[in-house]
């Protein structure tokens, strides 16, 4: 049987969802405002795939953009509701579950409340369970399929005039770009709903259980806070499977925004030969020692955790921190089909410059 999401699991979500955020994946505030509003208004249920019948419809419940505090962005919790509600429409069938895109501060969440207001259920599956920069890398394997399907895109700035909604249909790789542009133009951060896909093929493609992973993680970190932020890294490490690459203070910050509403750039930790470089979009996509030695790389979890074990997003580093890097191997998570589709890499290889895919489609980390 699935399980009825209360206000005891929104916190968990939100500190387990903003490790697996990588650096990026929304904000905290945001998270927990869609998290109370999901169960203020309904009861959310969380369901496994084999609780659905193979035929039903899921759909990804997303946020779109890089919102750093230098963009205007404006996000309420109804522009998921109608993302969703303009799917339905375009569909023209009902749906029966909604997942999200991506593990993150916020995005853990997206699905909540639109599921709880649209009578679905919130299904135990993501994109990829860390968070990524383009959508394609959340598609479940449909970025190099020539399938048409649906997206939606609803939000923005309303003093600005901003606000957009927008349904677009078409192959998943040609239509993911107009709704970053929709971000861009909104104010930097859209509600998305998108790809509407059998439950069959989700249960081939997503990575299972994405959402308790989070969840469990959030459990141990407050069970960890008491005793300080030692142990919450410790408590971190144990919950992922994942270890310490390294700590030290941030020397460099050179992370600038793009009108495709990506944060691209490096984050140097260390000095000299202990040096360690962080490549950034909108997530930590990879990370090299001194030597320009590959140690980590997407879709393995790299996350920067200040003393008290807190995440910290990109927008959120500046020089002088202390900063300690976690590392979980992608060998120890569930990865969905597309974080395995080489043909995801190149668009992300070109913004950022660097090597992903060679790393990324081996078996090792």
């Amino acid at each position: 049987m699935g399980r009825i999401l209360t206000d005891k699991d929104v916190e968990p979500a939100v500190k387990g969802g903003s490790v697996y955020a990588s650096g990026g994946g929304g904000w905290a505030d945001h998270g927990r405002m869609l998290g109370y509003a999901a169960v203020g208004v309904g009861k959310p249920e969380l369901v496994s795939v084999d609780e659905l019948d193979p035929n039903d419809w899921v759909a990804t419940a997303a946020a779109i953009g890089a919102p750093a505090s230098t963009t205007p962005w404006e996000m309420q919790g109804i522009d998921y509701i109608k993302a969703v509600q303009l799917l339905l429409e375009a569909l023209g069938e009902t749906v029966a579950a909604l997942m999200v895109g991506q593990n993150g501060k916020s995005s853990t969440l997206n699905g909540w409340l639109p599921a709880a207001m649209l009578g679905m259920k919130v299904l135990d599956a993501v994109g990829d369970v860390r968070a990524h920069p383009t959508g394609d890398m959340g598609s479940i394997g449909m970025a190099g399929s020539p399938e048409p399907m649906i997206q939606t895109a609803v939000g923005g700035n309303r003093a600005d005039n901003r606000y957009i909604e927008l349904v677009v249909r078409g192959a998943t790789a040609k239509v993911s770009p107009i709704l970053r542009t929709a971000a861009d133009q909104s104010g930097g951060f859209i509600a998305s709903c998108r790809n509407p896909l059998r439950a069959s093929y989700v249960k081939k493609n997503a990575a299972l259980g994405g959402i308790t992973l989070a969840l469990t993680l959030g459990e141990a970190i407050i069970a960890a806070e008491k005793q300080g932020g030692a142990a919450v890294i410790d408590a971190i490490a144990k919950a992922t499977g994942g270890s310490i690459l390294a700590s030290g203070k941030v020397t460099a910050k050179a992370v600038v925004y793009t009108k495709e509403a990506f944060d691209i750039g490096t984050i140097t930790i260390g000095t000299g030969d202990r040096a360690m470089t962080l490549h950034v979009m909108n997530e930590f996509m990879a990370v090299d020692d001194a030597g320009g030695t590959r140690l980590a790389t997407f879709p393995d979890v790299i996350t920067t955790l200040d003393p008290e074990g807190l995440p910290l997003s990109v927008g959120q580093i500046e020089i002088g921190m202390t900063l300690h890097v976690l590392h979980v191997s992608k060998t120890v998570i569930p990865l969905a089909s597309s974080v395995l589709d080489p043909s995801v890499y190149p668009s992300v290889e070109k913004a950022m410059g660097i090597e992903i895919a060679r790393y990324a489609l081996d078996g090792g980390t």
